[in-house]
């Protein structure tokens, strides 16, 4: 059978290429159903958890008899009162239960059968008759429920999780599901906190028996290297397999959909179009690039969804834009609750005991949120308006860019305070620059450089790359350190030229731009 990448629903290796999750696989039973553990796997949207409970349901089923469960399956209607919750539970666990071996058993099915066809059967009589099946059966069982939290804004299903929890916890003398695994985006904690705001409730978790599931579902560049390898293998591009799949590393950090989405833009979007003619020059550094820019201007259900919980959250907004704009250095605690939210949507990581955004693509969508909000502005426009002097021969001059922006942020911004011009100069540059290579370039905020002090752009116009450093002034000696740091990232980068925009707040201050030469590295500083 023919294969291709997959962005939507579960993925098949007999269908798509997809990284292989035996490893994955291999962890999670031995570490956590093996040992009769209770889990949930909370990931962000497209993360592959159902693709992930798919493959495991398969692998577990030689020594264990899998109920895989979807609560989608399950309308509002379901969840309206204990009584209708637990037939229609009973009738999705029964047909699950017939993709088993014991579908030939009718006397362990039985119990379950009676609840679909009667309206006075509870939870508490649910459990007891899943505590005998499960008593009776020939092999542990494992329940796996999936899309679990489109339930979490309904009390029936707390309390269903409850008498799960009463259960674990008697399980020695009252026999019950040897391992429970339920996914979804939200963790248990945050199904309470979304049914009940009150402070009083909103940390009181129905299920805290749940075992820490630390599996990591981002892929390496060494997985998306043996996923390429695959691909190669059926098409022969002549890729450099190993430079490709860091590239995309390097934008998604492994995210699956984005991977895979990176992948199906290159195999069916790309070749063919202009200087992507051949499936040679289409798998390339270049080719992945082209297929980050495409996909970051078209809408998607993971970069709507992002939208929307910002939307929601403010203070996690707020805390990102900080992180961005200014590289605000923000402490990593779980327990805080705009982190938690990140964490839990995917939108961040933690990295060296600090928050990030976790991963490139996610940072350049949420830069073009921001700046598409910023397109009524004033420095938005001038930015439009000057660009058409920057392009020469289809070549962006950076040089006259920093020149005229340096007019520009003196006439504007002579006035203000420090505090005003250290918050928002770098967010000012970056709003002007958008328009200048907005549908022809990109840029995105370099994370290892980024501090509240010193920020590094990277700017990528029609192959050609430009390394901006934004920095607040904070005297010659620091100064020099900076221009120091910027040769060494110009030889990471095998650049020749670098340039510097410097925003000082002395009322002494030289403002312009000016060339230096540092070995064999020039730099052009811009002073405002």
């Amino acid at each position: 059978m023919k294969r291709r990448f997959n962005i939507t629903g579960s993925c098949s290796p007999e269908r798509h290429y997809m990284v292989r999750l035996d490893s994955r696989l291999e962890k999670i039973k031995e570490n956590f159903v093996d040992y009769g553990s209770y889990f949930v796997i909370n990931r962000g949207r497209q993360y592959g958890k159902t693709t992930t409970l798919k493959a495991l349901k398969q692998y577990l089923k030689g020594e264990y008899i899998v109920a895989s469960l979807d609560f989608q399956e399950l309308g509002t209607e379901e969840f309206a009162d204990a009584l209708t919750f637990t037939r229609a539970f009973a009738d999705v666990l029964v047909r699950a239960f017939k993709m088993t071996e014991i579908s030939s058993m009718k006397e362990l099915l039985e119990p379950l059968d009676q609840i679909r066809e009667r309206h006075d059967i509870g939870l508490k009589d649910l459990f007891v008759r899943l505590s005998s099946l499960c008593e009776k059966s020939p092999r542990p069982i494992v329940l796996m429920i999936d899309e679990v939290d489109s339930a979490g804004n309904n009390q029936v299903f707390i309390d269903f999780l409850a008498l799960l929890r009463k259960y674990y916890l008697n399980r020695d003398e009252t026999p019950i599901f040897h391992s429970v695994i339920l996914a979804g985006v939200y963790d248990i904690k945050n199904l309470k906190l979304k049914l009940r705001s009150d402070s009083e409730h909103q940390y009181n978790s129905p299920w805290n028996i749940a075992a820490d599931f630390d599996i990591d579902m981002n892929f390496s560049a060494l997985q998306i290297a043996k996923m390429l390898e695959e691909y190669e293998s059926d098409n022969q591009t002549g890729m450099d397999i190993k430079e490709v799949a860091e590239t995309i590393y390097q934008y998604t950090s492994g995210y699956p959909v984005l991977t895979s989405s990176i992948c199906k833009q290159l195999d069916e979007k790309i070749i063919g179009t202009e200087h992507f003619e051949t499936i040679q020059k289409t798998w390339t550094k270049e080719g992945v690039e082209k297929a980050v820019a495409m996909i970051l201007k078209k809408s998607s259900p993971l970069f709507e969804n992002m939208t929307k919980q910002l939307d929601i959250y403010k203070d996690l907004r707020d805390m990102i834009e900080d992180i961005i704009y200014r590289g605000r250095k923000v402490t990593f605690s779980p327990e805080q609750k705009s982190i938690s939210l990140g964490l839990m949507f995917g939108f961040l990581k933690e990295e060296d005991g600090r928050v990030s955004i976790a991963n490139r693509m996610f940072e350049l969508c949420l830069l073009n949120l921001f700046m598409a909000e910023e397109s009524g502005s004033d420095v938005y426009a001038q930015g439009g308006s000057d660009r058409i002097g920057f392009i020469k021969d289809n070549m962006l001059d950076m040089t006259l860019v920093l020149k005229k922006f340096v007019e520009y942020f003196n006439e504007i911004c002579s006035q203000k305070d420090a505090k005003f011009i250290e918050k928002y100069g770098r967010k000012i540059f970056l709003i002007y620059l958008k328009p200048i290579i907005n549908g022809t370039g990109n840029y995105y905020i370099e994370a290892q450089t980024r501090d509240e002090r010193r920020t590094d752009v990277i700017v990528d116009y029609l192959g050609e790359q430009f390394i901006v450093e934004l920095k607040i002034w904070h005297g010659s000696e620091y100064n020099e350190r900076g221009e120091k740091q910027l040769t060494d990232y110009l030889d990471y980068y095998h650049k020749d030229i670098g340039y510097m925009l410097s925003f000082n707040f002395n009322k002494d201050k030289k403002t312009g731009v000016k060339e230096i030469q540092i070995g064999d590295k020039t730099i052009v500083e811009a002073v405002v």
